[in-house]
């Protein structure tokens, strides 16, 4: 029995190797995401230790991996991060292509 997201993958011919590589080149960090982590942090060693206002949230900089994509194509539990690494890097493959994006429920089980 195929999960929902092999389903999805198979409908739309979607290579399990290009999700990677397009997820790594959307999760990287960016200069300005490590400015945001580096004032971040700046901000916690001050005495008052308020958070700078006014930050974008940076990228997590973790990529889907191969053993992600197995255990979701295995219909294995992840956590709820993994599952919007996948459709981020989902969504990005389908814009390239002229598609509408999906949604969370679209592409995995509730």
């Amino acid at each position: 029995m195929a999960t929902k997201l092999e389903a999805f993958l198979t409908e739309n011919k979607i290579d399990q190797r290009r999700l990677i590589a397009a997820s790594a080149r959307i999760e990287r960090l960016r200069p300005q995401d490590r400015a945001t982590k580096l004032a971040v942090r700046q901000a916690r060693k001050k005495e008052d230790g308020t958070k700078p206002t006014g930050l974008e949230k940076p990228r997590s900089g973790r990529p889907v991996s191969a053993t992600t994509l197995g255990k979701a194509l295995a219909g294995k539990p992840l956590s709820g991060p993994a599952k919007t690494r996948i459709l981020r890097a989902v969504n990005h493959v389908l814009e390239q292509r002229k598609q509408p994006a999906v949604t969370l429920d679209r592409v995995f089980d509730a």
